[in-house]
C-alpha cells in the first residue's frame, strides 16, 4: 500500500511537471522574437499585423476575479460559518446538497444563465449593453461560492470543541465565541478555500465570454466589456498559426506564473499570520 500511495503522488507530480514543460518549452521561444516587455506591457492585440499586447487581458482577468472574490468571499465565508456553527440540523441537510448542486452545474449553464438573465438586468437596470465587467464578476462569484463554502466549512468543524467551549466558560456569547475564538483558528482552511475560488475564477472561461463582452481594451468602467487571458486563448488558438500560436502558448506561461504567484502571495500572508 505505501508503494501504492507513492505511485499516485508520483503520477500528481509528473502530470504537473509535464504541463510546466509543454508550457515553457512551447511559449518561451516567443520571446526570443517578441520583447517580453512589449509583450506584457503592450495594450494592443493585433496578431495579423504582429503586434501581441497582452496588457488589456490581465488587467481585465485581475478586475473581474477581484470583483468576484470581493462579492462571494464574504458571502461564502459567512454561509459556511452559519452551516457549522448556526443552522439546525435541517437546514444543513437542505443546504449541502445545494451547494454541492451548484459546484457541479457546467460552466455553460453558468454562462447561458448570465447572458439570459443578468445581462438584460443590468442593460435595462444601469445601461450599457449589459456585457460588462459587473456582470462577469457578478457570475463568477456565485461560481465559486461552493469551492469557498464546502471548505471553509470543514475547516471550522475542524477546529476543536474546546476552543468554542472555553470561550464560553470565560462569559463569551455564542456569536462571540464563534467569530473570535472558533474563526481565527479555522483561519487557514479558510484562507485556502478563498485562494482555491480565485484560481477557479481567474481560469475560468465558457463563462466569461458569454457575458463580458469580449473586448481586447482597457477597462475604463465596470458596465463596459473586456477580455481576459483564458478567453483570448480559447478565440484564437483554433486558427493560430506560428508566431501567433506560439504567443498564446506564451499567454498560458504567463497566467500559469500569475497563478503560482497569487498562490505563493497567500500562502505567505497566511504562514505569516499563523507565526503571529
Amino acid at each position: 500500500m505505501r508503494g501504492l500511495f507513492l505511485a499516485s503522488a508520483c503520477v500528481c507530480i509528473l502530470a504537473v511537471g509535464v504541463i510546466c514543460y509543454f508550457l515553457f518549452a512551447n511559449g518561451l521561444p516567443f520571446f526570443s522574437q517578441y520583447s517580453v516587455v512589449g509583450f506584457i506591457t503592450g495594450t494592443e492585440w493585433a496578431p495579423l499585423r504582429g503586434v501581441f499586447g497582452i496588457l488589456p487581458m490581465i488587467v481585465g482577468s485581475f478586475v473581474i476575479t477581484l470583483g468576484a472574490l470581493l462579492l462571494g468571499a464574504p458571502i461564502g465565508v459567512l454561509t459556511a460559518v452559519m452551516m457549522a456553527r448556526f443552522a439546525s440540523g435541517r437546514v444543513v441537510r437542505l443546504m449541502k446538497p445545494a451547494v454541492a448542486l451548484l459546484a457541479g452545474i457546467p460552466s455553460v449553464v453558468y454562462g447561458f444563465f448570465g447572458l439570459m438573465l443578468l445581462v438584460p438586468f443590468t442593460r435595462n437596470t444601469l445601461g450599457g449593453d449589459g456585457l460588462s465587467i459587473l456582470v462577469a464578476s457578478v457570475l463568477l462569484a456565485i461560481m465559486i461560492l461552493p469551492t469557498i463554502i464546502q471548505t471553509s466549512q470543514a475547516a471550522i468543524e475542524a477546529v476543536p470543541d474546546a476552543y468554542y467551549e472555553g470561550s464560553l466558560a470565560l462569559g463569551a456569547t455564542h456569536e462571540s465565541s464563534v467569530f473570535r475564538a472558533v474563526l481565527p483558528a479555522a483561519r487557514s482552511g479558510i484562507i485556502s478555500g478563498i485562494v482555491l475560488g480565485v484560481g477557479r475564477a481567474i481560469g475560468e472561461t465558457t463563462a466569461v465570454l458569454m457575458v463580458a463582452g469580449n473586448q481586447a481594451r482597457l477597462p475604463t468602467s465596470l458596465l463596459k466589456g473586456v477580455r481576459t487571458l483564458t478567453v483570448n486563448v480559447l478565440l484564437e488558438m483554433g486558427y493560430a498559426a506560428e508566431l501567433h500560436r506560439e504567443s498564446l502558448i506564451a499567454t498560458g506561461v504567463v497566467l500559469f506564473i500569475i497563478i503560482m504567484a497569487i498562490n505563493f502571495v497567500f500562502s505567505f500572508v497566511n504562514r505569516r499570520r499563523v507565526l503571529q
